[in-house]
């Protein structure tokens, strides 16, 4: 039974991620910052599966957030790691970007990835066995939407710090990869685009429909297998063809 540590995971992604790894009855660490609501729903659907769910609260956005997330998670033995915990926080188009804004967006889209990640490596590395999944965006490999700029940089350089992470750990049999969903339908969009903007990527996507939180949680489950054990340090675009690497 592995332990599972989830970022972000009260709703969309991180939720359907922790719902597929209660299917395999992992024990579960469900990070969340505001929702308590929703971490709540999610630990209880897990329980029913079978699973056993712990919750964690803190901020991502900010340095003191992540030291203290560090802190409660120091000395767990994590088998799993889903860094999933992201957000555009807002738009701002680059002539009138508060510095506020971008120093938050790095924090919480890539600062924090790399510190959690620092944090349960060592139990990682002691029983040579571990999975990482980090989770990007196609914002990352084609800059994004209308105010996006600190986003798309935050998840390119997801990618970036997944290759050199998946260098460094692999020959300690931990396995490091990176999903990059494209416009999936979660509350994300709800709160950053318009209905027209949604229709509008919507005609983009070859596939003809947004994505769901489940197709990009499979992926999640599949890179964290035995069936993937030769995939390391590689972003797999999730996103009905809307981008092509």
């Amino acid at each position: 039974m592995r332990n599972v540590l989830i970022t972000g995971a009260s709703k969309g992604i991180g939720a359907a991620t922790a719902l597929g790894f209660a299917k395999e009855k992992a024990n579960l660490f469900i990070h969340y910052s505001s929702d308590l609501q929703g971490a709540q729903t999610v630990a209880a659907q897990s329980q029913v599966e079978g699973s056993t769910a712990t919750l964690i609260q803190a901020d991502l956005g900010t340095l003191e957030g992540v030291q203290a997330f560090t802190e409660q998670i120091k000395g767990l033995k994590i088998d799993v790691l889903v860094n999933n915990a992201g957000s555009l926080i807002g738009r701002h188009k680059m002539p009138d970007m508060p510095s506020s804004h971008w120093e938050q967006t790095i924090m919480l889209n890539l600062s924090s990835v790399f510190y959690i990640t620092q944090a349960v490596i060592p139990h990682m590395v002691a029983q040579k066995s571990g999975w990482i999944v980090n989770v990007g965006s196609v914002a990352g490999r084609n800059g994004g939407g209308p105010g996006a700029a600190a986003y798309a940089t935050a998840k390119s350089a997801v990618s970036g710090l997944t290759k050199a992470m998946a260098k460094e750990l692999a020959p300690s049999g931990v396995r490091v990869n990176c999903v990059a969903p494209g416009v999936i339908a979660t509350n994300f969009h709800e709160v950053f685009s318009t209905p027209q903007m949604l229709e509008a990527f919507k005609a983009n996507v070859p596939a003809g429909y947004l994505g769901t939180s489940e197709e990009t949680a499979d992926v999640i489950q599949y890179l964290c297998s035995e069936k993937s054990k030769y995939i390391h340090g590689q972003t797999i675009e999730v996103n009905g063809g809307l981008y092509f690497a």
